[in-house]
């Protein structure tokens, strides 16, 4: 799917997946569980918006996603800049919503 992005698409699909990230901090920050109806719903909305922008994102790929969230640190600081904990919150709700 990105194979004919722009410079301008890339960054507008990159900065549209921050903003899930950031909607994963707030809704941790707002004492949000990662098991909550909020943030499941948050891991249907990432989900979706990985498939529709890059590639497809299966429960699989997407549970590979939430280990690669906390265990590479580019990541994780990545979407860590929004709150810290917020990798690990992502990817537990990740998990739950896997199961």
């Amino acid at each position: 799917k990105t194979a004919h992005y722009s410079q301008e698409k890339w960054q507008q699909v990159n900065d549209g997946l921050d903003c899930v990230f950031s909607e994963f901090a707030d809704c941790m920050k707002s004492g949000y569980t990662a098991d909550s109806e909020k943030a499941q719903d948050l891991v249907k909305e990432l989900r979706r918006y990985i498939t529709e922008n890059y590639y497809t994102c299966d429960k699989e790929v997407l549970k590979s996603l939430g280990l690669v969230y906390v265990s590479d640190e580019r990541f994780r600081k990545s979407i860590d800049k929004h709150a810290v904990g917020t990798a690990c919150f992502v990817s537990k709700a990740i998990e739950i919503y896997c199961r």
